[in-house]
């Protein structure tokens, strides 16, 4: 297996862009999101409103110039702690390389970059039917 690179991703960046869009798209229609994809004026907006949100914060996973991988965060904050949180609202993998470690290892990267901007915590949304997600998520060390 190549390896893999995570990246910081760019909605500027007209192939992250791309990438950003067909991965969510691919998620959205699946099992695991909503069951249909995404409309069009989703995928015409998103990249550019997400460029105009600086508490955004996004990561491709590539392996042979392929996107296999994409985490959308946002910056946050604890009210309790008066530090900085990341949110991951969105983790998606193609579902062609499932099971693969390409979730583990773009969790494991946006913890060492929320620690890097000095989050107190990660904290991440899913849907609670989504069992698989929910048992990788504990298997991660979030609790519910």
């Amino acid at each position: 297996m190549n390896s893999l690179n995570i990246i910081a991703l760019d909605p500027k960046n007209p192939q992250h862009a791309r990438d950003l869009v067909d991965l969510l798209d691919l998620y959205a229609s699946g099992p695991s999101g909503r069951g249909y994809g995404l409309e069009v004026s989703v995928k015409e907006k998103l990249p550019e409103l997400l460029a105009s949100q600086a508490h955004y914060r996004g990561w491709l996973a590539y392996r042979n110039k392929e996107a296999l991988g994409l985490v959308n965060a946002f910056l946050g904050v604890s009210t309790f702690r008066a530090k900085q949180l990341l949110n991951i609202h969105d983790i998606c993998v193609h579902p062609k390389a499932l099971h693969q470690g390409i979730g583990r290892a773009l969790l494991e990267h946006v913890e060492q970059a929320a620690l890097g901007e000095a989050c107190c915590k990660m904290t991440l949304e899913v849907l609670e039917g989504n069992k698989a997600a929910v048992g990788a998520y504990l298997k991660a060390g979030f609790k519910p």
